[in-house]
C-alpha cells in the first residue's frame, strides 16, 4: 500500500475496485478489533451508494465475518433517503441486505435513520436523540466521535447527502439534518459536518473513471468547498483515509505507484 499525500489525507490508490474493497475490509476489520478491545464496542456510519456495496458483502463472508465481534458492533448511517426502508434506493436496504442480515447483527444495534416520515426534521431531531442515546451524550452536546466514518463521492463533489450549495452545508448546530436538494428534486437526511469532522476516522471510497476528475478537484483544487463539499471533511483530531481505484486516481498530479493485490483477508 502506498501514499500518495504527505500528510493527512492519506490517499491509498489500488488497482482495482476489488483490490480497494478488500483493503477497505481488512481497515474495517482491524478498526473494529482495536475499538472493541479498548471500549467494549465500535461506532460506524456507513456510506450508501454503490461503491461500498463490495466491502459489506466481503464484511459478511465467512474469511472476514469471524475476525469481528458483530453483538459490539453500532450501525448507523451517514445519509439516507427520502424512501421507505424496503425501497430499492434506500441506504439501509443495501447495507441491510449485503451485511447486516447475513451477519444477524443485532436489531438493537442497528439505528437506521427514518427518511420515510413526512416531516423530516422531526426525523433529524429524532435521530439525533437516538445518537445521543446510544453514545450516552446530552443532545446540546459536543457531536458524537465515531470510531469510523464511510463516506463517498459523488461526481459533483458531494458526500453523505451534504450536496453543493445546500442548507445542511452551514448546519454547525445540529448533528443530524433535513437536507433540500434541488438539484435532485429530492429531501435527504444527513449527518452534518460537526459530525464527520469529529470522528476518529474517516474512510473515503472511491472508484470508476467518472469520478477522476471530481477527486483531482477535491483533493489538489483550491479549495471550494461550497462547491465541493467533500472538501470540508476534515477532522480535527481524526484521520482520513481515501481508498481510490487506478481509474479514479488517474488525474492526480502527485506520483503514486498503484498497491499490489489485496489477496483473501
Amino acid at each position: 500500500t502506498i501514499d500518495v499525500s504527505d500528510a493527512s489525507p492519506t490517499v491509498r490508490v489500488h488497482p482495482t475496485a476489488e483490490a480497494l474493497s478488500r483493503a477497505a475490509a481488512a481497515m474495517f476489520v482491524s478498526l473494529g478489533q482495536r475499538a472493541i478491545e479498548a471500549r467494549q464496542r465500535f461506532t460506524v456510519a456507513l456510506a450508501g451508494g454503490s461503491t461500498p456495496q463490495r466491502l459489506y458483502a466481503l464484511l459478511a463472508e465467512d474469511a472476514w465475518r469471524e475476525q469481528l465481534d458483530w453483538s459490539a458492533v453500532e450501525i448507523f448511517f451517514g445519509d439516507e433517503r427520502a424512501v421507505a426502508p424496503d425501497h430499492d434506493d434506500s441506504n439501509f436496504r443495501m447495507a441491510n441486505d449485503v451485511m447486516l442480515a447475513p451477519l444477524a447483527v443485532p436489531v438493537k444495534r442497528i439505528h437506521r435513520m427514518p427518511a420515510e416520515r413526512a416531516d423530516l426534521a422531526a426525523a433529524a431531531a429524532d435521530y439525533q436523540a437516538e445518537l445521543a442515546r446510544v453514545f450516552r451524550l446530552d443532545v446540546d452536546a459536543a457531536a458524537p466521535v465515531f470510531d469510523l466514518v464511510l463516506l463517498g463521492l459523488g461526481s459533483d463533489g458531494h458526500t453523505a447527502s451534504l450536496f453543493p450549495h445546500t442548507r445542511a452545508l452551514g448546519v454547525d448546530d445540529a448533528w443530524v439534518a433535513a437536507n433540500d436538494v434541488p438539484q435532485l428534486d429530492t429531501q435527504r437526511l444527513t449527518l452534518t459536518l460537526p459530525v464527520l469532522n469529529r470522528a476518529a476516522m474517516v474512510m473515503f471510497l472511491v472508484t470508476g473513471a467518472d469520478k477522476a476528475n471530481v477527486l483531482a478537484e477535491v483533493l489538489e483544487g483550491p479549495p471550494d468547498p461550497a462547491r465541493l463539499p467533500a472538501q470540508s471533511v476534515q477532522p480535527a483530531a481524526g484521520l482520513v483515509y481515501w481508498f481510490v481505484d487506478e481509474a479514479a486516481a488517474v488525474k492526480l498530479s502527485r506520483p503514486a505507484t498503484s498497491c499490489g493485490p489485496t489477496t483473501g483477508s
